[in-house]
Formats: structure tokens, sequence, C-alpha cells
């Protein structure tokens, strides 16, 4: 299937709620979708050198977090490089080079972000081919109002699932972890027990499975989600499905995509 117009959205949940699985079942549907993972790209710029990733890099060794300018930084020069964003006077950096002299007191923070002196506004591509999912920013309302100024999310998917069923679900979760493989000792149980189907190695246990850690982790989440939904549901692109299970919400997923995209046949 194809769309009609760009699609740009964000998926919000609890940890386990399946956000990656719905990604990768919107991208095999509508193949115009590409996943943008602020992660991957901080860490292709770190591998790469970049002046961005040298910085990065130097907060990280420190225990520093990366600031959220930086995040931005990616991000702006990921749908710049893309074709996706663009301006009519700030020249698109390109993160993959190392080749840009950097003066002491020219952080890469500090280049080309838009600022109260210098209010620059960026155009963004409507085409469907322009379609994302963004992966990892924002995760606060602070963050999506700074997002809000560089391009405008239009679909924003909080997915629900009850408390005890990610906590069941995540307890008999078991990863094959050269691969990424998941497998569920409920429903997607491997062939030979703790066993990879395809290599026959040893799978393990994500450190984050535990239900003491996984508890941890949805307070925090629950302290930070709340205001961000509230964020982007006065603006008007938030929608919420429930569902017990992944199999449960795609359906409901797909309808409700077609619905914003004008969803066209092939």
């Amino acid at each position: 299937m194809s769309l009609s117009r760009a699609a740009r959205i964000i998926l919000v949940g609890a940890p386990g709620v399946g956000k990656g699985t719905q990604t990768e079942r919107l991208m095999k549907r509508f193949p115009e979708l590409s996943s943008i993972s602020s992660g991957d790209l901080l860490r292709l710029n770190v591998r790469n050198r970049t002046p961005l990733g040298i910085q990065a890099e130097s907060k990280m060794k420190v225990g520093a977090l990366v600031p959220d300018s930086m995040i931005l930084r990616l991000i702006i020069n990921e749908l710049t490089n893309r074709g996706w964003l663009t301006s009519d006077t700030i020249r698109p950096y390109t993160v993959y080079t190392s080749s840009i002299s950097m003066e002491s007191n020219d952080t890469v923070d500090s280049v080309f972000i838009p600022s109260p002196l210098r209010a620059q506004k960026y155009n963004y591509s409507d085409s469907p081919s322009a379609s994302f999912v963004l992966d990892g920013f924002p995760r606060t309302a602070a963050q999506a109002s700074q997002l809000d100024d560089l391009i405008p999310i239009n679909l924003v998917i909080n997915i629900s699932t009850p408390t005890d069923i990610i906590i069941d679900r995540i307890c008999n979760r078991w990863v094959h972890a050269p691969s990424g493989r998941v497998y569920n000792t409920t429903f997607n149980a491997p062939k030979i027990e703790g066993r990879d189907d395809i290599t026959g190695e040893p799978l393990m246990r994500r450190e984050d499975d535990d239900p003491e850690v996984w508890k941890a982790r949805l307070k925090s989440f629950e302290e930070t989600s709340l205001p961000l939904l509230e964020h982007y549901d006065k603006l008007g692109v938030l929608w919420t499905v429930k569902g017990n299970s992944s199999d449960e919400i795609t359906p409901q997923l797909f309808k409700e995509f077609g619905k914003r995209f004008g969803v066209l046949e092939n």
C-alpha cells in the first residue's frame, strides 16, 4: 500500500509494549515509511568520528547526558541529507564527514540550531516518500516542543496494554543476541528450549527484562509520558490504541493509518 501524503509519526508506550513490533509491521505494510532512530544516528556518528560524534562521545565518557540540542542536530541533519527538510538560508551540515573545521568556541551544539536570535524556519517535504517513524526522541514534553519548531509530527500513537500482561510477556522473553531474534515461551517458543532456531546458539534474557528493573523503568516512563501525551493531545495528533497483544493492536493501527493518510491501494 502507498500513502497520499507524508506520515511523520511517533510511537509511545510502556517498556515492552511492542513499539518495535508495530514499527516493523507498519514499515512492511507501507514501504514508504522509514525508521529514524536517534540512538542509531548517535552510534553512527560516534563510530565514524564525525565532529558531532566526537563531541557526543566526550560527554558520554564522563557520564554526562547527550544534550537535547545534539540529538536535534542528528535529526535535523538526517532529514536534511535525505532531502526531507530544507532551509533557504542555512547550509546543510553533513554528519558523515569529519572535514569541517571547528573553532574551540564553535561546538556542535551551537551550529545551525534555531535560536531566539535567529529563528530559522525549516521547510519540510509532504511527499509520501518522506514518511518516517521517529524512535527514541522526543521522550519529554520539552523535547517535543523543540521538535515542533523543526518539523511537525502528524500522528502520535499511544499503545496501551495492561501492566500484568506486559510483565508476563517480558518474564517469558528470550533473545538471540547476535541476530536480535526474540522468542517468547508462551506464544513464540523456540523449537528447542533455550536455543535459537536458526543457529542453535544459546538464548539469553535481557538485563532489563527483570520484573523489578521493568517496574522501575515503568515508573520513570509514566512520569515523563503523561506531559508528553498531553502536549500532543493539545495539538490534535494523539491517538490511543488498546490491546492485550500486538496482533490485536496491528489491525486497529493499520485502519487508523489509512484514515489519517489516505492510503491508496497499489
